[in-house]
């Protein structure tokens, strides 16, 4: 009976598109116009997609799991709820651009007329962003074995800048991507202790950590940890990230992120073994500003490193919050959990009590990590709290579940737990960010 339930609805569905479209498309008029703009990001060759969609030819053998996938709405990947917000990056599909799709594949997927086809998309090969001004890449490879646990890696890349940079772009690029689970960019102002030992270039894994995270494990207060301690474990701002569907950093025209002279780039690894064994030579690519922006972009995060998720729980709820110390807008969101992630909510609480809903995510897909970029930048006033709300399934009704007999804490592994609202704002470039760094490191200590 539900099969026969869900036949009717697709059937219906498709009949519904029929009516919706008035010629049979073809591939180089309707088609190659589509998958210019929803899906060559990803679907051509050394990008996240398994599959290239540069060509009719590559297209038309994928037809019928195109047509399940967009009637599923599988892709484009977008999980925010349409309720709440606009977003900028919003890949989900038009019902416009679904009907034509559908009617497409019901008609044959007919080719058309060459004559029809736009303009290629012009894409800088290797690259999202286009052609860097500069590539930061590791110049010692790591070897990643076949099976195992590798624990956090860390590189350290020296900029040389002898003055200040302004990016508006950035994109961290892994060699081995199908072995990589995120590459994580920070900067270390000059001064900066943290991973004082790591040589440059040579990669390195901490002996002890220390801080907030240890601290979660030992259930330890964290007011316990030394402020000395804590700083050298404290990583700096955050330049740009790697996980499956992140985008680029990518800042709007007079805004960009700040890279001070002397700093250097240190590159946070997190590699997953996949039964072949292989090596990675990670790449920063960047972009600078071509004038000085009226606006600054930072990263910061609500965060909770105290979970302690019950075995057989199926809907463990954790919280995490942020106050804004100074006035910002909100620039966007990207939530952060694992395999036991279920929804992620965020909420700003302004200064006057009244609260609005700024993203909702109700089904999290971990094989995605997408940031939910602001249609147009939202003011959060000075003592703005961000609030955020996340549910995990530990139990054995989630399939991913790594082990649904086990309690689940913080930590750095797949099967471990995370809880991180990141967000970036901006701000007035001329302004001095201490109280927003400050913000961040005191909510660890």
């Amino acid at each position: 009976m539900k099969l026969s339930l869900i036949a009717l609805t697709l059937s219906g569905s498709i009949a519904a598109t029929a009516g919706s479209v008035s010629s049979v498309p073809t591939y180089y008029k309707d088609i190659a116009p589509l998958m210019q703009n929803r899906c060559q990001e990803c679907h051509r060759s050394g990008e996240v997609a398994p599959m290239s969609f540069m060509s009719y030819d590559q297209v038309r053998p994928w037809a019928k799991a195109i047509k399940n996938a967009v009637l599923t709405k599988k892709m484009p990947p977008w999980f925010a709820d349409p309720h709440f917000g606009k977003f900028s990056n919003d890949r989900s599909l038009s019902q416009h651009e679904i009907d034509t799709l559908i009617a497409w594949i019901d008609g044959g997927a007919k080719e058309g007329d060459k004559k029809d086809a736009p303009q290629p998309r012009q894409f800088a090969e290797g690259w999202q962003i286009g052609q860097p001004d500069l590539v930061l890449q590791m110049p010692i490879a790591v070897d990643i074995p076949a099976t195992g646990v590798v624990d956090y890696t860390y590189v350290v890349i020296p900029t040389g800048f002898t003055e200040d940079k302004w990016v508006q772009f950035a994109e961290a690029r892994p060699d081995a991507r199908s072995a990589m689970h995120h590459v994580i960019a920070f900067l270390r102002p000059p001064g900066n202790h943290w991973l004082k030992d790591a040589k440059p270039g040579v990669p390195f894994i901490p002996e002890h950590w220390g801080g907030a995270r240890d601290q979660a494990k030992q259930d330890k207060p964290a007011g316990q940890a030394s402020k000395a301690s804590l700083e050298d474990q404290l990583p700096g701002e955050l330049l740009v990230g790697f996980a499956p569907g992140l985008p680029p950093t990518e800042c709007k025209p007079g805004e960009a992120k700040l890279v001070k002279a002397g700093s250097d780039i240190i590159l946070q690894l997190h590699y997953t073994p996949n039964g072949k064994a292989t090596t990675d030579r990670s790449r920063i690519g960047l972009i600078f500003a071509k004038e000085p922006p009226q606006r600054r972009v930072m990263t910061m995060n609500a965060i909770n490193v105290f979970l302690r998720i019950p075995p057989g729980n199926g809907n463990y709820e954790a919280h995490a919050q942020a106050t804004i110390p100074q006035d910002v807008t909100l620039v966007n969101m990207m939530p952060h959990m694992h395999l036991r992630g279920k929804d992620f909510l965020y909420t700003a609480v302004y200064p006057t009590g009244e609260k609005q809903v700024l993203l909702n995510v109700p089904h999290f897909d971990f094989n995605w990590q997408l940031a939910y970029v602001e249609d147009q930048e939202l003011l959060l006033p000075k003592g703005t709290r961000i609030e955020c709300v996340a549910h995990y399934d530990n139990s054995p009704n989630n399939p991913a579940n790594p082990d649904a007999t086990k309690e689940v804490r913080w930590g750095d592994q797949t099967w471990e737990e995370m809880m991180i609202g990141w967000f970036d704002v901006s701000f007035d470039a001329k302004t001095d960010p201490t109280q927003l760094r400050q913000h961040q490191r005191d909510r660890s200590e």
